[in-house]
């Protein structure tokens, strides 16, 4: 019974004429070889967009008080932006060059040194005091000898001793009189001699170097006037604004986003045969999903290291591999890329490459 149903199974089922089935192996063969034979003369590969993203920020805090530009707008390299409340600054500005012009006047006067008419007045007080010195020196003269003689009567029994001492007393007022008048004899000679030989160069320096410091935050708050204004570092589309009109900025806080779009690339993976056939500088195409001819481009940059497909690249199967990013650099001045599209580049191979 067994060998019956399996008889009639293998009348049941069709049998493919052997030519046929060798064709049909052969189709196969070649239509696999076909697909996984890749282009000889360029590699195909995809990535996306990105360019340049500059934060534009004001190096000085401040109240923002106009902001000349809105999301969308294109703007030259140099165009103000937005500027900051610069009152602050201004106030002190004013500050600092008065400050300036008192150091300045200082400098000059250490430099002009003393009057003449101070001069004049110094010796006239020096002449004075040498006077006193004479007739204290006369006065203690004549006190030293009035105790000569009440000391001389008083051994001859002719004089008292009260006499004798009003006399040591006077002789000694009178030398501390001399000796004191002899001090400002010599604190006049040197205001004279400090007067006639003008400031030291210590003081001068000093007094140079309160100028320049003055000068110095001049220029400081000189820069933070400036600084108040925004300027544009470079030409592109304001892509986000991040500040409002009114707003308390701290120093170098983001005012704007700007995106320079006429300068974009696109960063490509390929797999490590292909890399030694491509070179800095050759030229390549890129497509968008939109179709069309492509934007001419050149490799501007070719990765030493290897590393995994970015997880926005392709399918599973290809993320898992590992590839060496190239950039594909596009002269973008039409408008036509945008930051984060997707696209295909396709790469030539080098003239000589193998």
């Amino acid at each position: 019974m067994h060998g019956t149903r399996e008889g009639d199974t293998m009348k049941l089922l069709p049998r493919t004429p052997e030519p046929s089935r060798i064709f049909l192996a052969a189709a196969v063969a070649c239509a696999v070889a076909c697909a996984e034979k890749p282009p000889a003369d360029h590699v195909r590969v995809s990535g996306q967009v990105e360019a340049t993203d500059v934060h534009v920020a004001a190096q000085v805090g401040g109240r923002l008080i106009e902001l000349r530009v809105a999301e969308g707008d294109r703007i030259r390299a140099g165009d103000v932006v937005a500027r900051l409340d610069e009152a602050d600054a201004q106030l002190a500005m004013a500050r600092a060059r008065a400050d300036r012009e008192q150091a300045e006047a200082q400098l000059r006067l250490l430099l002009a040194g003393a009057r003449v008419e101070d001069i004049r007045q110094a010796e006239a007080q020096l002449a004075t005091t040498e006077s006193d010195v004479r007739a204290a020196e006369v006065e203690l003269a004549a006190a030293e000898a009035d105790v000569d003689r009440f000391e001389a009567l008083l051994a001859s029994n002719s004089g008292s001793r009260r006499q004798r001492d009003d006399a040591v007393t006077r002789r000694d007022v009178a030398k501390a009189r001399a000796q004191g008048a002899g001090d400002r004899v010599r604190a006049a000679r040197e205001t004279v001699a400090r007067l006639r030989a003008g400031s030291r160069r210590e003081e001068i320096d000093a007094a140079r170097a309160r100028v320049a410091a003055a000068a110095a935050q001049i220029a400081t708050w000189d820069k933070a006037i400036a600084d108040a204004t925004v300027t544009a570092p470079i030409a592109g589309i304001v892509a986000d604004k991040l500040a409002d009109v009114g707003e308390l900025l701290q120093p170098r806080a983001a005012i704007l986003l700007l995106t320079d779009l006429d300068h974009v690339w696109a960063n490509v993976y390929v797999v490590e045969p292909v890399v030694p056939r491509l070179r800095l500088g050759q030229p390549a195409t890129l497509f968008t999903d939109a179709g069309g001819p492509g934007l001419a481009g050149t490799v501007s940059y070719i990765s030493s290291r290897a590393e995994f497909t970015p997880r926005n690249v392709q399918t599973a199967e290809d993320r898992s591999r590992l590839v060496y990013r190239v950039k594909v650099s596009v002269n973008n001045a039409a408008g036509t890329l945008k930051v984060g599209m997707p696209v295909e580049a396709e790469i030539p191979f080098a003239d000589g490459a193998r």
